[in-house]
């Protein structure tokens, strides 16, 4: 059986078809995995993702010595997945006091967390100095002050700034341009570093940046690198993320490789020599290495040929959320091309659509589909929409299988219900 090489690349590096014509990854049959843990499912190759982080972290140690990888954990928020960044020598960038408590309980040593937010509460400051975070990122003067009125050694920071970049993405995950929500523009960051120079709560050690998520060209990276570069003199830069990925097999993105120059090219032109440049990628560091399964549950030919799957926007909104972004998707077991059918989910809006035009081959009531590149936001983004139960996750690698989330329950579903209590007067 033929199956498009394209597609096959969007898969993580371990996918192979076997000899009757099936996906496997890491060695394991994909339908395999269907029939044991039901759909549907999220299979990460553990493998594959350790790679990825080691792509990211000899690469840029490679390139400029000293700095630093953190990974943007709103992207896979997943006990099982902070653990393996801690083990391949990442820090953990969190936003809010659920992904720092995850971390935390991963084993994550607090020094290697980097607090992020654009709106932290004073139980989220304090919930991160009690424990010893390595860093925070200072957003705004509310920051600063709520920072001020905790007791403690000085609060190693980093202060976000807006470099005025307009990054090519969709505006929902653009962070960089004028009027961004996030940071201090560049004339009120210059006040913001006086007064925590100023201060004996503060060791700053430098600035922060973020133009924004699945950006697909690396030239804004550079231009943000610039846009700081003049706002003195720091231990540490830290440039964010937003390296893009490809979704669909015709989608182009640039590569680790070609990030990192970029990155450390502006950094050698504009920065100190011996100041630490440190980068947050997320989605660009899971996405690949995980594949969503589902089942068919109809087939519904006319004029169009809809396949609707057990899943939906429930367990991934980034198809409806970010406009642009669409999926790719084959069977599991026969992975060559066929027809062109619309495959949607089942949950109740015309926007869960998972792709257009997707050319299945000739797709049946209970196959399985394989849905590559789900890594990134899936799991942050699952919501329990018409009843969905929230899905489990399974490692693979080298032939072997961890189930490291379980499959959520119906009492679960409705455990937090208050049933039979009485209105207060």
């Amino acid at each position: 059986m033929t199956v498009d090489p394209t597609l096959l690349s969007l898969f993580p590096a371990s996918t192979t078809v076997d000899a009757d014509g099936a996906l496997e990854v890491a060695g394991i049959r994909l339908s395999t995995l269907a029939d044991e843990f039901g759909t549907p499912v999220q299979v990460v190759d553990e493998t594959a993702l350790r790679q990825r982080a080691r792509d990211f972290v000899d690469g840029l140690t490679r390139r400029r010595p000293g700095s630093s990888v953190a990974f943007a954990s709103k992207s896979f928020p997943c006990t099982a997945i902070y653990r393996v960044m801690a083990e391949e020598d990442l820090h953990i960038d969190v936003a809010g006091a659920g992904e720092l408590i995850t971390a935390l309980k991963a084993g994550v040593p607090a020094a290697q967390i980097v607090l992020h937010g654009n709106a932290k509460t004073d139980h989220e400051l304090g919930l991160a100095v009690d424990a010893g975070v390595g860093t925070i990122v200072i957003d705004g003067w509310d920051d600063i002050s709520r920072i001020e009125r905790l007791d403690g050694p000085p609060q190693p920071v980093l202060l976000r700034v807006i470099p005025g970049v307009d990054a090519p993405t969709m505006a929902a995950v653009a962070t960089g341009h004028h009027g961004s929500k996030f940071g201090l523009a560049l004339d009120e960051a210059r006040k913001a570093i006086d007064h925590l120079r100023s201060s004996d709560r503060f060791d700053v050690r430098g600035i922060h940046v973020h133009i924004g998520s699945q950006i697909l060209t690396v030239d804004a990276f550079a231009e943000a690198v610039e846009a700081v570069a003049d706002l003195g003199t720091f231990d540490v830069y830290d440039v964010g993320g937003g390296l893009g990925v490809r979704y669909h097999r015709t989608d182009e993105a640039p590569t680790v490789d070609e990030y990192l120059d970029t990155i450390t090219q502006a950094a050698s032109a504009h920065l100190p020599a011996a100041a630490e440049l440190w980068i947050e990628p997320g989605r660009s560091m899971v996405a690949q290495s995980a594949v969503t399964l589902y089942r068919v549950v109809t087939v519904k030919r006319g004029d169009q040929t809809f396949v609707a799957v057990d899943g939906g926007i429930a367990d991934n909104m980034e198809a409806s959320t970010y406009v642009g972004t669409r999926f790719d998707a084959v069977l599991a077991d026969r992975p060559a091309n066929g027809a062109p059918v619309e495959l949607v989910g089942r949950q109740c809006e015309s926007g869960d659509l998972f792709a257009s035009d997707l050319p299945l081959h000739a797709p049946q009531i209970g196959d399985v589909v394989a849905l590559p590149v789900t890594g990134a936001y899936t799991y942050t983004l699952l919501s329990n929409y018409n009843g969905a139960l929230r899905p489990p996750v399974v490692f693979v690698r080298d032939g072997s299988v961890k189930l490291v989330v379980r499959r959520e329950t119906y009492d679960e579903l409705t455990a937090r219900d208050v049933v039979g209590g009485l209105l207060r007067h």
